[in-house]
């Protein structure tokens, strides 16, 4: 799953480190939730998309499949 958390939290200026606080998980959650190496369970994600005030469509895009 594709997902804009990194463009979303540079646009709000909110570090690595901060997002982690907020979210109350570990810095390495979020570089792998970034880099795309790990999908967020749903309550994480619709944390994550209340710190943006957005909705986690917004947030997380699923890859349309290929034929």
């Amino acid at each position: 799953m594709k997902n804009r958390m990194k463009e979303l939290r540079q646009e709000n200026g909110i570090s690595q480190e901060r997002m982690a606080e907020i979210l109350e998980v570990s810095r390495q959650t979020i570089i792998s939730i970034e880099k795309g190496r790990y999908n967020p369970s749903l309550p994480l994600a619709i944390q994550i998309a209340r710190c943006f005030n957005t909705i986690v469509e917004e947030v997380f895009l699923l890859e349309e499949e290929k034929e």
